[in-house]
Formats: structure tokens, sequence, C-alpha cells
């Protein structure tokens, strides 16, 4: 069986002095730019110092500009950069109908075809939610049982 597979960027940079509040504004920018994925991840670094490492999944003709958001919105002094096979499956996006709107729904499926996994869209749920003011869990439920159908 054979997964499609994208040739991708990492780019990592610890940052042990930088005003939480603003790591909501990198990752806004980062992932308005283009970027696949932002984590945050809690560390340790040195002298038991905590830190954030900042990690973040970009096509490669976008690493250039990728830095500059990290350089320009961090504290960073340097950023690692290395290359990342990333395994995917097939994307399929279809909208489902509930008792309180439609919902999209993302369907993830293997070289064969096969329904592998199966995930109602968050921001579909929310609007959805806030529209009718009713629990998003329940949107979701709602969602993944119509589709089940």
């Amino acid at each position: 069986m054979k997964f499609l597979k994208r040739k991708l960027i990492i780019l990592e940079t610890n940052l042990d002095n930088m005003n939480p509040e603003w790591f909501e504004f990198v990752s806004e920018r980062l992932f308005k730019f283009g970027a696949l994925d932002v984590t945050l991840i809690p560390i340790s670094m040195k002298k038991s110092r905590p830190a954030v490492l900042l990690q973040v999944l970009i096509e490669p003709k976008k690493q250039t500009s990728a830095l500059q958001i990290i350089f320009e919105e961090t504290t960073t002094l340097g950023i690692r950069s290395y290359p990342v096979d990333r395994y995917e499956l097939q994307r399929e996006v279809r909208s489902v109908k509930t008792p309180y709107g439609n919902v999209r729904v993302k369907i993830g499926k293997g070289p064969d075809g096969k329904i592998m996994n199966v995930a109602p869209e968050y921001q579909s749920c929310l609007e959805v939610a806030r529209k009718r003011k009713i629990p998003i869990k329940r949107i979701y439920g709602l969602a993944q049982a119509e589709f089940s159908k």
C-alpha cells in the first residue's frame, strides 16, 4: 500500500525569554502565510529554565519567508531547519445535513479508496453551534452520526 508522500521542512527554535502572549500572533501569522502546522511544546532548557519549542511545518518554497516571520515575531537568535517526509491520506470534504444546519466533514481515504478517518470540521461545527446556541460537541456528534448513516 502506497500512501501520498510530501517533502516538507520543519523549522524549530527554543524560546526561553519571550512573552507568552505573543505566541498567538506568531502562530496566526505563520498559518496565514501558509504553514501547514505550528506547534508549541513546553520544554526545559539548561539550568532548568522553562521554555517553549516552536515547530513550523512548511513547504520548502516558503522556507525563507517563514524564517523571516519567526525572526521578526520572536526573540530567537537562531532557527533549526530539517527536511521531513509527511505521509498523507487522500482528503475529501463533504457536507452533511444535521437538524441544526449543514456541517462540513473531512474524510481520509487510503490508497485503495477505503475510508480510514472521518472528522467534522471544527470551524463548520463552531459556526452552527454559535448560530443555534447549542454545544459544539452536540453538533460534532450529530455530524459524525449523519455521515455514518
